[in-house]
C-alpha cells in the first residue's frame, strides 16, 4: 500500500460522510458513503471482506479524499449528487438519460392541458413525469372524454374576449369545447372542471365524482335530460378509469413503494407512487453492479435516485428489507401483512416481469452473455468451486430388475451435447437394485474417464433422493473423486436438492433458471434411459421368441433379423426366401417351426 495512503487511513474520522478514491493520473474511481467513514473505508483493505472486482479497483487507488456531514441521509445525498456529476468508473448509476412527459396545467386564463416533455418556470402546474408516454396518453384521453377542455392557443383574456376577436371553431361543433372564446362558458365554471381534473391526475376522485353528479342533477331537474344522460355516461367513463387503476385500499394515500429483485450481474428496481389506493405512476430500470455491491446498498442509491427523477415528496416508503439509512420527516415500512404488503408483492412482481424480460432480450442478442450470468448464478446458489460449464446427469431404468440399463447425458454451457451420451447396461447387478446399479454406472464411467484422461465434469446431477446419490457417493470415494466434482441429486416431487453429508435439502425458486437447467438435465436422463432400455426389452423379446427355434442360435437369429428386420417378416417368409439367407437345412427348421412341419 501507498505510504501517503497509509497515512490517510490511520487518520481518517469516524463521522457520516462521503469517500472519493483517485488514481494516479487523479481520475475519480469511486464515490461512496458512510455511517462511519473510518470503519468503512478500511474495510474495503481487509482482503477476507471483499471480491475480486473490488481488490482490482483497491490497487489502483492513489489516494483518497473525505467530506464529513451531519448525517448518513446527507452522505447519501452528496453521493447522489457526486455520482450523477462525475460518473465514476465504479459506482453503479442508473444511466437513464430520457426526458419523460409531464402531464402540464398551462397558468392562463381557461387553462389548457395537454402533455409535455418541456418544463418551463411560468407557473404553470406539472404532475409526473411519467416513466411511459401511453399511460399518459390514456389519462388525457379520458379526461378529454369527461371534460370538454380547449385545445387551441388563444391568449383568452377577459380584454381580448371582450374585443370579439375570436369565433366558436370545429371543436365546439363536434363538441369537445364549450367555446370559451365566444363566453358561452364562464371563468369560474371552467375553473371547477380544471380543479375536478387536477383531482383525477393526483388519484383522487371525488372532486371530479362530485362536480358531474352536480352538473347532472341540475340538468334533470331542467328537465333536461339528454344533457342528464350524456352527464350520466361519463360519471360511467370515470368509474371505469378509476376502477382499473384502484389497485388496494382507497386509505393508503401518498405513498411510495419500492421492490426489488437481483441476480448475479444486475439488480431490478420497480417504484410506484400511490395516491388514493391508485397506482399514478410506475417506473421499472435495471441497475448493473459493478463491484459486490449489496441489494441493500443499490436500493439506497435507488430510492434517492428515483425519488429524485419523480419528484416524490411521499412521507412514506414501503420497502422488501430495512435499510440502515434513515430519511428525515420520512417514515420507512417494511410490510409484513394486508393491503401494504400486497401492493409490494405487486411492485415486485413489476421488478421480476421486467428482469425476465431483459434477459429474453440478452438471450437473443448476447447469448454469450446470457449463458455467463446462468453460469454464474449456478455456482452461486448450487454451492461449487467453479462454474457448471460440464454437467454430467444419471438415470436408471428398468422393470423389475430385467432389462437394466444406466443413462448418462452430458449439457455443456448449459445445453444438451448429444454425442457425449452413454449408455450403460447393467452387468454387476441381479434384480432391481436401483442404489447398486448407479454405483455400478458411476464407477464405470469415471474409471474409464481416468483411464483415458478425459476433462472430468464440474457438476454431477443424480436423477433419485440421498440412496442413489449415497450410492453415487461411493463410487467417486473409490475412485479418489469426492470432493474434487460437486455432486447432488434431485428428487422429482418436490424438486429437493441433496447435497452429500447434508440432510437439509435445498428448496430453489420455481422460476429460478438453475432449477430449470437441473431439471433438463434429469429429464433428458430419464428420456434417454427409458428409450434405451424399452430397445432393448424389444430386442429381448424378438430374440427369445426365435431362440425357441431347435437348432437356431444366437449369430442364426441376428442374420435373420438383419436381413427381415422382424419376426413377423420371418413368419411370412416362403421356404425361397429363407432358403436364399441360411441355406436349405436351417431354412427348413425355421419354416417348419412357424408353419407347424
Amino acid at each position: 500500500m501507498k505510504e501517503g495512503l497509509q497515512l490517510q487511513l490511520q487518520t481518517l474520522p469516524s463521522d457520516p460522510g462521503v469517500y472519493r478514491y483517485y488514481d494516479k493520473n487523479g481520475k475519480l474511481l469511486y464515490v461512496g458513503k458512510a455511517k462511519n467513514l473510518k470503519k468503512r473505508v478500511l474495510s474495503y483493505f481487509n482482503k477476507n471482506q471483499v471480491g475480486a472486482r473490488t481488490r482490482i479497483m483497491i490497487s489502483k487507488i492513489e489516494r483518497l479524499e473525505t467530506t464529513v456531514v451531519n448525517s448518513e441521509y446527507d452522505a447519501l445525498l452528496l453521493e447522489n449528487n457526486l455520482i450523477k456529476e462525475h460518473q465514476p468508473f465504479y459506482n453503479v448509476m442508473l444511466k437513464d438519460d430520457k426526458s419523460y412527459p409531464y402531464i402540464v396545467i398551462k397558468n392562463e386564463h381557461f387553462p389548457r392541458i395537454f402533455l409535455t416533455r418541456n418544463k418551463i418556470k411560468d407557473g404553470s402546474e406539472y404532475f409526473g413525469p411519467y416513466a411511459k408516454v401511453r399511460p399518459a396518453k390514456v389519462l388525457l384521453d379520458t379526461i378529454k372524454h369527461i371534460y370538454k377542455i380547449r385545445s387551441c392557443n388563444l391568449n383568452l383574456s377577459p380584454e381580448k374576449i371582450a374585443e370579439g376577436k375570436y369565433k366558436r371553431c370545429l371543436e365546439y361543433h363536434i363538441k369537445n369545447c364549450e367555446a370559451p372564446c365566444e363566453m358561452f362558458e364562464n371563468e369560474q365554471e371552467y375553473d371547477l372542471k380544471v380543479d375536478a381534473v387536477r383531482g383525477i391526475i393526483k388519484g383522487d376522485f371525488k372532486k371530479a365524482t362530485n362536480y358531474l353528479e352536480i352538473q347532472m342533477q341540475k340538468f334533470a331537474s331542467n328537465l333536461e335530460f339528454e344533457n342528464a344522460q350524456n352527464i350520466k355516461e361519463r360519471l360511467e367513463t370515470l368509474e371505469n378509469y378509476r376502477s382499473k387503476h384502484t389497485v388496494v385500499n382507497p386509505n393508503i394515500d401518498d405513498v411510495d413503494v419500492f421492490g426489488m429483485t437481483s441476480d448475479e450481474s444486475a439488480a431490478y428496481v420497480n417504484y410506484f407512487k400511490i395516491r388514493n389506493g391508485n397506482i399514478i405512476q410506475s417506473f421499472t430500470t435495471e441497475i448493473k453492479k459493478i463491484l459486490e455491491e449489496s441489494d441493500e446498498d443499490i436500493m439506497e442509491e435507488a430510492l434517492i435516485e428515483i425519488r429524485q427523477k419523480f419528484e416524490s415528496t411521499s412521507k412514506e416508503i414501503l420497502l422488501p428489507f430495512h435499510l440502515s439509512v434513515e430519511i428525515p420527516n420520512v417514515k420507512i415500512y417494511v410490510p409484513k401483512v394486508g393491503d401494504k404488503k400486497r401492493i409490494l408483492e405487486l411492485s415486485e412482481k413489476n421488478a421480476k416481469e421486467y428482469r425476465i424480460e431483459k434477459l429474453k432480450q440478452v438471450q437473443i442478442v448476447d447469448p454469450e452473455r446470457h449463458t455467463n450470468r446462468i453460469m454464474a448464478e449456478m455456482q452461486k446458489l448450487l454451492r461449487m468451486p467453479a462454474e457448471p460449464r460440464h454437467i454430467e446427469g444419471f438415470d436408471n431404468s428398468n422393470i423389475q430388475g430385467t432389462n437394466p440399463v444406466g443413462a448418462c447425458v452430458v449439457f455443456r454451457d448449459g445445453k444438451p451435447s448429444k454425442k457425449d451420451y452413454r449408455i450403460f447396461h447393467i452387468k454387476t447387478v441381479e434384480g432391481p437394485n436401483d442404489f447398486a446399479s448407479m454405483e455400478e454406472v458411476i464407477y464405470r464411467r469415471y474409471k474409464r474417464m481416468l483411464d483415458e484422461d478425459e476433462s472430468l465434469p464440474q457438476l454431477i446431477l443424480i436423477d433419485g433422493g440421498k440412496g442413489q446419490l449415497s450410492s453415487a457417493v461411493k463410487s467417486l470415494k473409490l475412485l479418489g473423486l469426492y470432493g474434487k466434482i460437486t455432486i447432488i441429486g434431485i428428487a422429482k416431487r418436490l424438486e429437493e436438492i441433496f447435497f452429500p453429508e447434508d440432510p437439509i435439502p435445498l428448496y430453489l425458486d420455481k422460476s429460478s433458471e438453475t432449477l430449470k437447467i437441473l431439471q433438463r438435465v434429469r429429464d433428458e436422463s430419464h428420456r434417454f434411459g427409458v428409450k434405451h432400455h424399452r430397445t432393448r426389452r424389444k430386442n429381448s423379446t424378438i430374440k427369445s421368441e426365435l431362440e425357441e427355434i431347435p437348432g437356431v442360435g444366437e449369430k442364426t437369429i441376428e442374420l435373420l433379423l438383419n436381413k427381415l428386420k422382424s419376426v413377423k417378416r420371418v413368419k411370412e417368409s416362403n421356404i425361397e426366401t429363407l432358403e436364399e439367407i441360411l441355406g436349405k437345412v436351417k431354412a427348413k427348421v425355421v419354416w417348419g417351426f412357424f408353419n407347424g412341419n
